[in-house]
Order: C-alpha cells, then structure tokens, then sequence
C-alpha cells in the first residue's frame, strides 16, 4: 500500500472514530441533559400526552391535568395560580417548567426510578400511565396569610415548622399566573412569558429562594449566636453603645437608626438586640472577629449553594477577607452580606428548636396514581448551630424585641412572640428593605417567618422592620396558630 492510500485511510479511521465518539457522547453521555432540558420541545410532547401528576396542597390540587381534544393530549391548569406561583412554578409547551414543575418533573411525569414498579404494573395491565401526585407541606391559611400581607408590595414570606422543617408558606410577590403560560398556543404561551420576563419585579423568579438581600439587623441574630456561642458572653454582659462608632482604618462612623442612642452606655447584649443598636452590635463584630461570624453563619446555612427544598435554593453569603470596616458593618448584615429570606427563616427556625436547625423540605409525600405512597420526606437535621443554653437565651432577648422593643406590632394576644427586625440599607438613593424575623409560641415554637418587604414597600423611605415587616407575620404566625 503506497503512502497516499495509507494517509486516506488513517483519515477515515479518524472520521469514523471521531462520528462513532460523537454519536456516543450524545446519545449516552448527553441523554439526561438533553431529555430533561426544558427547552427540548420533544420531551414535552412526549409527557404532554401522558396525564401529568397533580401537585397537591392540603389535599386539594392546585396544578393538575385534564384531558382535551387536541394534539397535546391534556391541558394543565392552576387552581389559585397567582398565590402558588412560588410553589408550583409553570409547565410550558415553548417555556419549559419552573420550580416545583421542574423540580419533581421526574416523578410528576412518571418517569422517576421510584415509579419503576408502577410503569412494571401499567404496561401488564394495559393501564394508560399517569404520573405521580406531589403532596406539598403548605399550609393554605398560612400562606393567604401571606399573600394577603404583602398585598400589592414586592417582597417574600417563607413560613417553616422549626421541629421538622416543613415548609408552610411560601410566597414570592410579584407573583403570576401560570396558567397563561400552560396554553397550548405557542405564540400566546411565548406572548405571555416574554411579558413576565420584562415585568416590574421579574416575577418568574421567587424572591423568597432565588434572590438574595442585605438583610440588615436581623443578621445580629447571628452575630449575637456567634457571642454566646464564644463562651465569652451571656445576655447580660455589658457592651459599649455610643451614639456613633468610629471605624478602624477610616475617618467614617457607624450610627444607630435615627441618629440616637440606645438607651444607655454601656448596654446589656439583651438590651442591644431589644433596641437594635448598630453601635454596640458593629463593636461585637470587631470584638468577636471574622472567623468566628463566618463560622456561625455557615453553621446556620450560609454558604450552601446545593441546597434544594427540593426548589433550588441560591446561596447566601456572609463575605471573607474583611478589613475592620468592612467587618464592622458586615456584622449588622450590611455591606456584602446578603441572604434569601429562605435563609433568615432557617436562622430563627434553628433558634425555636433548641439550637437545631431542621433542613427546609416543600414535598411531604409522592403517591401514585392509586394512591400508593412512593415516598415520604422524612424529617432530617441539617445543623446545630448552637447550644440549648444558647438558644434559650437568645429566645429570650427575641422576646423582648417584641415585648418593649423595635417589634412591639408583632405583638398576638395571650402567645409569647419571639422575633428581630430588619432595615437593611440598598443602594443610594432606594429606601431600605423591611425585615422581619420571629417564632412563637417562644415557649412552644410551631412557627417560625421571615419576612421581605423590598424598598419599604408602601412606606417607601419611612419604612422599618416592625413596622412594615411585622404585622405581616404576625398575621402568617396567627394563621398557622390558629389551624
């Protein structure tokens, strides 16, 4: 074989090899990326024509499937979509899926190894498959409560069960109606996904999972965990509080809300989280250091940019490196440090359990279509970010934030609340966020909320925490209470 046939056919070989490696690598390698990309119309026709599992909320559907005469097979429609938005998410012919639809896609469609004995039974049978049904963990007053709250202001409430976890209310505003994208006409579903994704406040994204804020003094929560938990401090011991700190390393000063002082100086720890004081709080967090904020911030959830309830969940972020300012200001949850309001519910959730935190879950059990249960979420501990003792005592200087402090309008008549509130600082020239924080009973905790109100909501530039914040899960906290 002369050289010029020897090179053609090494050639080939390579061609042939590289199409063989290439036919491979897409249809083993790829094939769960491309089947479950939400933009593979293909497998939405494929699923379109399989009844899709409904996702339930107290026993009451809110997403499910119907059967309509067209190409598609069956039609997806939301009960009380605006107000489960943050829950359910979209299913889409052009959009694909979000959140929940997304999330548990495998076993609303059927398709989850969970249901390998199902499929089993259904092609002996000659049964027509259906997907699964996903039982949620929201509490339907809690979350009208919620929504109510908010009403027409930006913002989220996440409600959680400090003893297991459960999510019982999850509320994102503005929120949307799926079923405007569920429509089987393309040009309408793209029509109305492409005016979402514009909208004033992207309602397509949850504020109360994916977006992150400064989350102001509701972070002291974790700054004074961070003391206690040193060994070096109780509720009692004495902090400075002047009317304005002055920062290392720079001609700047840290003041308290209003321009005043916090009562006295020197202040109990108690006494500064009762008052918020900026002051006494940005010297704890010089005192105490990096590493030992950052520490108990990770302990409490920061950091964890895996976590799934089973929604994605973005990860919050205390900062590292800081110098004196930077930490000054970091340890009044200002500067770099920026939270979802998933993660400031997790925060209190932890401190109403004793000092342990339960990890967050939305889905409490997936049935088959005959109602078999396929799975059930079984309470699980994430952490222990801090001691009983230590969470006792920081229950009770939560109590006084409520009792005579900054929240006194998260006051319920005959139950101890226990709660901090938050105005966190945005850019220049946009009012502050309005946080709140709480749990209660406080001797008997079965509700722990966090709520966001973004730029103060109706209040604008006068806004805070307990007042715009609080009520609102006063109402949620009410609500659970109440059921």
């Amino acid at each position: 074989m002369n050289t010029p046939v020897r090179r053609l056919a090494t050639i080939m070989l390579a061609l042939m090899v590289a199409l063989m490696g290439s036919a491979t690598w897409v249809q083993y390698v790829q094939a769960d990326a491309l089947n479950n990309d939400t933009r593979n119309s293909r497998t939405l026709y494929r699923e379109y024509n399989n009844a899709r599992g409904p996702i339930v909320v107290a026993g009451e559907a809110i997403a499910s499937s119907t059967p309509v005469d067209d190409p598609f097979g069956y039609q997806r429609s939301y009960a009380n979509g605006e107000l489960y938005s943050a829950v359910t998410g979209f299913y889409s012919v052009v959009n694909g899926r979000s959140q929940l639809e997304k999330a548990s896609n495998e076993v609303l469609t059927g398709d989850s190894d969970q249901l390998f004995f199902t499929r089993v039974r259904d092609l002996l049978t000659g049964r027509t498959p259906e997907g699964a049904a996903v039982e949620t963990t929201i509490l339907p007053a809690a979350q009208e409560a919620a929504r109510a709250g908010l009403g027409d202001q930006q913002g989220a409430v996440v409600a959680i069960e400090p003893s297991t976890g459960r999510i019982l209310a999850l509320v994102s505003t503005p929120g949307f109606d799926p079923n405007e994208l569920a429509v089987h006409s393309t040009s309408d579903a793209s029509a109305a996904y492409n005016l979402l994704s514009v909208a004033d406040g992207n309602p397509l994204r949850s504020n109360a999972t994916q977006e992150r804020y400064a989350p102001g003094s509701t972070f002291k929560l974790v700054t004074a965990a961070a003391a206690l938990e040193s060994g070096d401090y109780t509720s009692a011991t004495e902090l400075p509080a002047p009317v304005e700190l002055d920062i290392p390393q720079t001609s700047s000063t840290i003041g308290n809300f209003g321009g005043g002082g916090c009562g006295s100086d020197p202040v109990t720890l108690a006494n500064a989280l009762r008052v918020s004081c900026n002051t006494s709080f940005a010297q704890l967090g010089l005192d105490l250091g990096e590493d030992a904020i950052a520490e108990q911030a990770e302990r409490f959830g920061f950091g964890d940019d895996s976590l799934t309830v089973p929604l994605p969940v973005t990860g919050s972020v205390f900062p590292s490196e800081l110098d004196p300012p930077s930490l000054a200001q970091s340890a009044i949850g200002q500067r770099d440090v920026q939270a979802t309001p998933l993660q400031m519910a997790m925060v209190v959730a932890a401190i109403a359990n004793d000092g342990e935190l339960m990890r967050p879950y939305l889905v409490d059990t997936v049935r088959s279509a005959d109602l078999t249960v396929v799975s059930e979420t079984d309470p699980e501990r994430y952490s222990r970010p801090l001691s009983e003792e230590n969470a006792d005592a920081l229950t009770e200087m939560m109590v006084g934030v409520v009792e005579d402090g900054t929240a006194t309008s998260a006051q319920i008549s005959g139950v101890r609340v226990a709660g901090k509130t938050g105005t966190a600082q945005t850019v220049e020239g946009q009012p502050p966020h309005a946080w709140f924080t709480s749990f209660a009973p406080a001797d008997d905790p079965q509700v722990a909320v966090a709520v966001l109100v973004e730029n103060g909501g109706s209040l604008g530039n006068e806004a805070t925490g307990g007042q715009v914040a609080a009520p609102i899960a006063r109402a949620v906290m009410e609500a659970v209470l109440g059921g």
